[in-house]
């Protein structure tokens, strides 16, 4: 009786164990199923909402903002308070009548706008920091 029991206890014992070995493997096999808030914000997501929504807008622009306004004028800074909020994302942009051009990488975009001849152009430059996307830079030229 004592001999099968022996067995007994070691059998659980190896089941004891197999089973501390394998919950010890599912945190690690977990780490690629990142949540939303550790993982990188998708691009197009954070440009269509940051087009749509002036508010949203406003939170992922770090002031002051690098570039500014020059209109002939003379150059003005960028701020809170005269920012105008932007709505037309260059995809929408009368190319027949606009010049357009991008670059994107995995942390940096930028786009240009402008008019041949004239003057005009706009350009404007987004940059991941800290796994978001804020708009870093911004000129907005009509001279």
């Amino acid at each position: 009786v004592m001999k099968s029991n022996h067995h007994l206890y070691l059998f659980l014992l190896t089941c004891f164990i197999a089973i501390l070995s394998l919950a010890g493997c599912n945190p690690k096999a977990g780490t690629t199923n990142t949540t939303s808030s550790d993982s990188i914000e998708n691009f197009d997501k954070f440009y269509d909402r940051f087009y749509k929504d002036s508010l949203f807008q406003m939170s992922r622009i770090q002031f002051p903002l690098a570039g500014g306004i020059s209109d002939g004028q003379g150059e003005e800074k960028w701020t809170k308070e005269n920012w105008i909020p932007l709505k037309m994302k260059i995809t929408e942009v009368d190319t027949t009548e606009y010049k357009t051009s991008s670059y994107k990488t995995d942390s940096l975009y930028s786009e240009k706008i402008w008019l041949d001849n004239s003057g005009f152009w706009q350009e404007y430059t987004f940059k991941l920091i800290d796994k978001k996307w804020f708009l870093v830079y911004a000129e907005d030229s009509n001279n």
